[in-house]
């Protein structure tokens, strides 16, 4: 059997259960669109509650099922009938996680437009970057932002701009209390002198207008077709230049649907808590957090910012959080927490990560303290996110599981052939969920898809039974004397220390050795010395992967969702080889 034929066969199948596919066509879908998914939802779940914001203090405010969906429907008018935007125009959300997050969202999807998931946290040339590239009409910004969309508005194509708060939908009293907090005590809210319109304002337009003219939502999006552009997500850029990925409905839809198969039969529907601390302008949490648990009419916790980690407290005190998705750093933080081992929640489930490698040691824990596993998956924002999975209640510890329903994953060389299971190469894959390019980008498509398939850039490895594990980004590897050193590896490793919280590990120029291995770490605890960490490494790893170097750090660099920033760890430590030699 070839590789080709052995990767084809699916060793893995068996896992789906007998009614479940691995390659093939897919049974025929229920919804043409995401505005038909959500409009169904409210229809089904209607009095019950959607979505709750839940602020550090407590403070909170929530939407029911059918009051997102009339929401949401009065904003689609005010677009469409007010604004005069047409289908396929590109309507940008900057925002938190917040209850109006939702209404935007489900809003300009239901006008027709494409929705342009903005980073509240990006820099005013980062920002305008995303703006212009995508060609924003229109943007949906929170208060707290207004001061940088001052700066750069100018320099875009925005003709209009719809202002939120973050306390949006609270009742009256809390939300003067919470306003007056932001605005004089936390002084988040800066001044302003943007020509912009209030959400609020916005909604109580087009609702106005559907009534007086009897205008029927519906008929803006029943013409959207699966291959329709929905989505407009843009790359986190740590990699390179921050680029926009075309998702469309159908991408969308079919990794609900793939998701659903895998996991279905453990959400009960209308009934399931999911705590949302991922933000939900990260792909991860929009498909699985907003879209997959709504479609299940399940309550969602929303926590406006998980750090500091205290910031999700009160959600896990006050509700029954029955799910959660998280990054490892994300996990490895409410471990370190008095509060969540000693009180660890009740109602869990299953805890969902992705973004960067899980470390075994935190699965572990995990596990000890709540009782319930940490099923990792793999996936990336070019493919809606989901690619693989682990099974639940057939976890495998430092595995990203195995392919979704309806999709191909192969390991490959430099030269795009298939390698033997256990070895290392490029993960590529194909199915329903892979975008449909880079927008406007024909250059980084072709580099990114080739003949239907989606090269990752992380490099892993497939076992005989068909479980997949993530080596590394390609990226990211390190050259040690011509053996490659993959820096997931050696973290792994000094995260078996249990006085660190965590590390980074990047390479440095050498003169012998072309790079050599230097560990940055961060303690949970006093006491472990750089001697201790490198003898512990050479007990564990093999000598050209062992640190030469190991420094402690107070933080390390991250992404708004927790991952590691490696690329920013090289830099800092680059400027201070420059400054040194500089000296």
């Amino acid at each position: 059997m070839s590789n080709d034929h052995f990767y084809d066969s699916a060793p893995w199948a068996h896992l789906y259960g007998t009614n479940h596919h691995a390659i093939g066509d897919q049974p025929q879908p229920r919804f043409a669109s995401i505005p038909a998914m959500v409009t169904a939802a409210a229809q089904q779940f209607g009095s019950h509650t959607a979505f709750t914001t839940c602020m550090p203090n407590g403070m909170n405010g929530t939407l029911a099922y059918r009051q997102t969906d009339t929401l949401s429907d009065a904003f689609a008018v005010y677009l469409r009938d007010t604004l005069g935007l047409a289908k396929g125009d590109r309507v940008a959300v900057q925002m938190p996680n917040c209850l109006a997050l939702p209404v935007a969202i489900f809003g300009v999807l239901k006008a027709g437009c494409v929705l342009v998931n903005v980073n509240p946290l990006y820099t005013r040339r980062e920002m305008e970057h995303q703006f212009n590239d995508a060609g924003v009409k229109t943007l949906v910004i929170m208060d707290m932002f207004a001061d940088k969309l001052e700066d750069v508005l100018p320099n875009t194509g925005i003709q209009h701009v719809v202002l939120t708060s973050l306390s949006q939908w609270f009742s009256p009293v809390v939300r003067t209390v919470l306003d007056a907090v932001l605005k004089y005590w936390n002084k988040a809210i800066p001044q302003h002198s943007l020509n912009a319109v209030t959400l609020s304002q916005a909604i109580q337009t087009g609702s106005a207008r559907q009534a007086e003219q009897g205008i029927d939502v519906a008929r803006y999006w029943q013409a959207i077709a699966r291959e329709d552009t929905a989505l407009l997500q843009y790359t986190g850029g740590t990699t390179g230049v921050s680029k926009g990925a075309e998702l469309t409905h159908g991408n969308l839809l079919s990794n609900l649907e793939q998701v659903d198969l895998v996991v279905g039969s453990h959400i009960e529907v209308g009934k399931e808590c999911v705590l949302t601390a991922l933000p939900i302008y990260h792909i991860f949490a929009f498909t699985v957090n907003l879209l997959a648990f709504y479609s299940k009419g399940a309550h969602n916790v929303l926590v406006p910012s998980p750090r500091p980690i205290q910031n999700c407290q009160r959600a896990f005190d006050n509700y029954p959080i029955s799910w959660i998705s998280g990054v490892n750093t994300l996990f490895n933080a409410l471990l370190n927490e008095e509060w969540f081992t000693v009180y660890p929640p009740k109602n869990m489930k299953v805890a969902m990560a992705g973004g960067t490698a899980l470390h075994k040691s935190v699965a572990e824990r995990w596990r000890a303290v709540v009782g319930t596993p940490i099923a990792e998956g793999y996936g990336l924002t070019e493919s809606s996110p989901v690619i693989c999975f682990n099974p639940i209640g057939h976890e495998r510890a430092n595995s990203i599981g195995i392919p979704a329903p309806f999709t191909q994953v192969r390991i490959v060389d430099e030269q795009g052939v298939t390698v033997a299971p256990g070895e290392p190469g490029e993960i590529i894959a194909r199915g329903p969920q892979i975008m449909k390019g880079y927008w406007n980008n024909p250059e980084e498509t072709a580099k990114t898809l080739k003949d239907g398939w989606l090269y990752t850039g992380d490099v892993g490895t497939m076992s005989e039974d068909g479980h997949f594990h993530i080596v590394d980004r390609k990226k990211d590897m390190i050259l040690v004397s011509g053996f490659n050193v993959y820096p997931n590896e050696v973290e792994d490793s000094i995260a078996r220390l249990p006085q660190v919280q965590e590390s980074a590990v990047i390479g440095v120029p050498d003169d012998q050795t072309g790079e050599a291995v230097h560990a940055y770490v961060v303690l949970r605890e006093q006491g472990l010395s750089a001697k201790d960490v490198i003898r512990h490494c050479k007990t564990e790893l093999a000598a050209y992967k062992v640190p030469r170097k190991v420094v402690f750090w107070d933080e390390l660099p991250k992404t708004p969702v927790g991952k590691v920033l490696r690329k920013e760890v090289r830099a800092i430590v680059q400027g201070t080889h420059a400054e040194t030699k500089q000296q």
